[in-house]
């Protein structure tokens, strides 16, 4: 798991329990920032992804080039 992908999975998490801290104590800037910062920790986190599956498959083709 890269860099980009762990930062994102921590902001998720991050934006999650913001969220819920907001609706329990009814507080909806606290919510909405939550659910922001969530949004924004999963695009991150697939972005991450992304960017390992296309090395992952670059390394690949490198190596049946190799063969």
């Amino acid at each position: 798991m890269g860099q980009q992908e762990t930062r994102g999975k921590v902001k998720k998490i991050q934006g999650q329990v913001k969220e819920a801290v907001g609706n329990v104590t009814g507080n909806r800037k606290l919510e909405r920032e939550g659910a922001r910062q969530r949004a924004e920790g999963a695009v991150q986190e697939s972005v991450g992804k992304g960017r390992r599956k296309v090395g992952e498959f670059v390394g690949g083709v490198a190596k049946a080039i190799k063969k």
